[in-house]
């Protein structure tokens, strides 16, 4: 028998379908969605808990005139395959493939961007409050979960929209993961029968009867009213969202298609702002996701009948990183250990473990993490907040008003800096460099390798001051990291060779890059080329650099980090201020946003692997031609 979703190409086909056809098609849309993750890698758990929610929507709703917003974009896939990328979904998060979050560069059903949590309901406020002002009538939703709630910038926007009282429809996409589990099977049952089609007919008829006795009538609708709103907000979730201006319908069970058909036929005669609040499971129809929904969030190839990742053995900086922080924290009982929302994807689970006391989950809340570490550290302790790089973003002033300006002992583990790979533009760590190493009183470091990850966190522990370590996504190098942790000399390079013609200022993962393509080329020239780790990337090895300036060698600076306000431009103001005119170029990632793929695939492309730093090398010893003014790199 030929499956039901061979013969969906786009959403008009998709809508021609009877209902009750639709739980097969979400059945095969959930087959299709393991198997291709199970080759490309991505956010399987999220997506399949969400596979008839995405179905009852598109059913329900007219995109892309209706404008859909998918918070995060990992509940998206259902979504993607819906709406004419069946087939293109087979590449899903590959070089020259589609995104693995939504784009409205890829697709008019794409409505907003997104890639970070929790600026759904914001961006839909604000779509909805210009379709008004452009006399439209079209509906807006925004589909929120996957711990979206948890951020701050998800309750401003409720704030607002509560205020303004637009119509807009938020779906609250509750996987058991983020919202705490108070909700009980009575609360749902209640708000299940006063929600659903039979109790809208009989309030009506109820409030038809009432108006019929002369003179109480009213006063026992009021009542009644009442009643029923009371009780809907005193035995569900509800009560925070009817308190910011909503009308809160749910819970509802997020599974059920017919159920959220009718609900959703039910919200279009609604006006003002909805809150539609749905119970998924994570990992729904896929027995491995299920058990272990958090190891499913984002995951690599995996094997999908065994649900075993295909990957190697090597540990990742993220393990190195986990066991060195543990280390120190026997010894110092002042280390205490804060994530956002992401104990799994940056290694504090063993640390929660064996450290409970000394653990801090806070949510999906980047600002407050830090501001929270700032607290902590004005009164003694050592904080050591492990975020993403792209993530940290979200915490600008945070670090700078909080941290900085007071002069605290905060660390920053900056995880996933620098080219992360598959998930794309939104979440690349290439900006961290150029916005932290302007702020005064920070330190920002970048190691070479795992021996050196474990160094340079003692040595940031024990500074006494701010302190950020930038260390990359993936597995680290092989070697051996059983040596002793010792702590680093402030601000100081490391001098691995010391060239005649040509030095090499590297940071972090391009120092290993740079060996490499010096060996090569001195097996074929005769030229003695350095390589300078710079691991202090701010402050600077003065001393050194400026000698090396003032020599009449030349100068390449290498860093995985935009090249605008990078390294390398540290490296050229501080020649500036001292006075030095020297042969100088720059490596990093030129001005524009880089797309998924890789790591080697997009490293190769931007020029930043062994091969790109040999080319620039031969290029500045005259060996080949130089690349022409304001060339850019096209790599798609």
């Amino acid at each position: 028998m030929e499956k039901l979703l061979n013969s969906i190409n786009c959403l008009e086909d998709f809508k021609r379908l009877p209902q009750e056809a639709l739980p097969l098609l979400a059945s095969e849309i959930r087959e299709t969605i393991i198997s291709t993750v199970s080759k490309t890698g991505g956010h399987l758990a999220s997506s399949l808990g969400a596979v008839e929610l995405a179905v009852a929507v598109h059913y329900s709703f007219n995109a892309p005139e209706d404008d859909i917003i998918w918070d995060v974009g990992h509940q998206a896939y259902a979504h993607k395959i819906l709406t004419g990328r069946k087939e293109a979904f087979q590449r899903l998060r590959q070089l020259g493939g589609i995104s693995g979050f939504p784009r409205p560069s890829e697709s008019p059903y794409d409505a907003f961007g997104v890639g970070h949590s929790s600026t759904s309901i914001s961006a839909a406020l604000g779509m909805a409050v210009a379709r008004d002002l452009s006399k439209s009538s079209n509906k807006v939703i925004s589909i929120i979960g996957d711990g979206s709630m948890t951020a701050g910038l998800a309750f401003e926007g409720l704030n607002q929209a509560g205020h303004l009282k637009r119509n807009l429809v938020v779906i609250l996409n509750d996987n058991e993961m983020s919202i705490s589990r108070n909700v009980g099977a009575l609360s749902s049952f209640l708000s299940r029968k006063i929600t659903g089609r039979f109790a809208t007919r009989l309030k009506k008829e109820v409030e038809s009867f009432f108006n019929s006795i002369p003179l109480v009538g009213d006063r026992l609708i009021t009542i009644a009213k009442k009643a029923e709103d009371s009780l809907i907000t005193l035995l569900t979730p509800g009560m925070i969202f009817e308190g910011l201006g909503f009308h809160y319908i749910g819970p509802i069970d997020g599974h059920d298609i017919d159920a959220l058909i009718n609900i959703f036929s039910d919200t279009l005669e609604l006006e003002g702002p909805i809150l539609i609040h749905v119970l998924t499971k994570k990992g729904k129809g896929y027995s491995f996701a299920e058990e272990e929904p958090s190891m499913f969030h984002g995951i690599g190839p995996f094997d999908s009948k065994t649900g075993k990742p295909r990957r190697s053995k090597k540990a990742t900086y993220t393990d190195i990183f986990s066991e060195a922080l543990l280390e120190i924290a026997e010894r110092d009982e002042r280390v205490v250990a804060i994530t956002a929302a992401m104990p799994e994807g940056t290694g504090l689970n063993a640390f929660s473990g064996k450290f409970p006391d000394r653990f801090f989950d806070v949510g999906i809340a980047e600002q407050h993490a830090i501001t929270f570490a700032a607290g902590l550290a004005r009164k003694g302790f050592i904080p050591v907040t492990a975020i993403y790089s792209t993530f940290l973003q979200r915490a600008y002033d945070e670090v700078l008003h909080d941290v900085c300006l007071q002069d605290l002992p905060v660390v920053i583990a900056l995880d996933r800096a620098g080219i992360v790979g598959q998930d794309g533009s939104t979440h690349h760590g290439l900006f961290d460099i150029s916005y932290l190493r302007h702020i005064p009183n920070i330190v920002i470091m970048a190691p070479k390798d795992e021996n050196e990850l474990k160094n340079l966190l003692l040595t940031a522990i024990n500074m006494k001051r701010p302190a950020v370590i930038r260390y990359p996504r993936g597995e680290s190098l092989g070697k051996d990291a059983s040596s002793s942790i010792k702590e680093l000399p402030m601000g100081k390079a490391e001098v691995i060779r010391e060239g005649e013609e040509l030095n090499i200022l590297a940071t972090g993962t391009m120092v290993h890059p740079s060996i490499e393509a010096v060996e090569k080329i001195e097996k074929e020239m005769s030229v003695r080329i350095g390589v300078i780790n710079c691991r202090f990337i701010k402050p600077l090895d003065e001393e050194l650099i400026v000698r090396l300036g003032s020599q009449q060698s030349k100068l390449l600076t290498v860093e995985e980090n935009v090249l605008q306000g990078g390294f390398g431009s540290a490296v050229l103001e501080l020649l500036e201020e001292n006075g030095i005119r020297c042969d100088i170029s720059r490596m990093g990632v030129p001005d524009m946003f880089v797309e998924h793929g890789t790591q080697k695939e997009l490293r190769r492309l931007v020029g930043l692997d062994a091969d790109g730093i040999e080319k620039k090398i031969r290029e500045m010893l005259g060996q080949c031609r130089k690349r022409e003014k304001g060339a850019s790199i096209n790599y798609l």
